[in-house]
């Protein structure tokens, strides 16, 4: 159990004995002081918070690699200060990560090429087994719980707030992880809450497991998406679909 909430259950116990035994109960009876929540400077003229942890400025890759074979992340660093995904295989972050809240901001191109899943087609997976798609999803109608911020093959987004193609649009994720107990077993299931372009769209959604392009979720610890390899680690990851998809500004923070 987290400090905080150790604290909240003290202090919730302390205020009724005291407010039991006296007629007349005081403010100071329900309030507590500690722990003083930490001072964060908010995110502002397009710089992240100052506790987040940048990981694309536009100056460069470093903190990520090719997830194919582990070497160099290849992808074009555009004079816009954003990236484009090439056709030589996913992103992911070199650190792994835990429960975070995640921004990032993307575009499809403005020359519309396809249809359905082969429009702008690209997805963030988190710990390389949640899917939250990216897709031009702007008159371009799919099955639902594929297109724009859908949890892939799970939940469609509760509206579709995209973007026609060629503008840059945000995500903003909190993703809880789900926890497994010392065999791989899961304990309890993570979940997402996710707003595209400041619109809610997933509200606080249990995830049902890996996010399969066939088949039905998976639960286990070291399960993967198959269509994803066998990395089971818990890095961040960009994927590749063949689509020249845009990306900027990606900053996260530890929850």
């Amino acid at each position: 159990m987290q400090k905080n909430t150790i604290m909240k259950y003290i202090f919730y116990f302390l205020g009724t004995v005291l407010l039991l035994g006296q007629e007349k109960p005081k403010p100071e009876a329900t309030e507590y002081w500690e722990p003083e929540p930490v001072v964060v400077t908010p995110a502002q003229d397009n710089l992240p918070p100052s506790d987040a942890i940048v990981l694309f400025d536009g100056s460069d890759l470093s903190k990520w690699r090719n997830a194919r074979g582990g070497g160099e992340a290849s992808w074009i660093i555009n004079d816009n200060g954003s990236m484009t995904v090439t056709r030589n295989g996913g992103i992911e972050t070199i650190d792994e990560h835990g429960s975070i809240q995640l921004h990032i901001e993307w575009r499809t191109p403005t020359k519309m090429e396809g249809k359905g899943q082969g429009r702008g087609n690209s997805g963030i997976i988190f710990q390389r087994r949640y899917e939250v798609q990216i897709l031009d999803s702007y008159n371009n109608r799919t099955y639902s719980n594929g297109q724009a911020a859908s949890i892939y093959k799970q939940y469609a987004p509760l509206v579709n707030a995209s973007k026609p193609p060629g503008e840059w649009q945000t995500y903003d994720i909190i993703f809880t992880e789900p926890e497994f107990d010392k065999i791989g077993i899961m304990t309890k299931r993570g979940r997402f809450t996710v707003f595209h372009n400041g619109i809610l769209v997933q509200n606080n959604v249990e995830i049902l497991g890996t996010t399969e392009y066939i088949g039905m979720p998976k639960i286990g610890k070291n399960e993967i998406s198959g269509y994803m390899g066998k990395n089971t680690k818990k890095n961040l990851y960009i994927q590749d679909h063949g689509n020249p998809v845009e990306f900027r500004n990606i900053w996260m923070r530890k929850l």
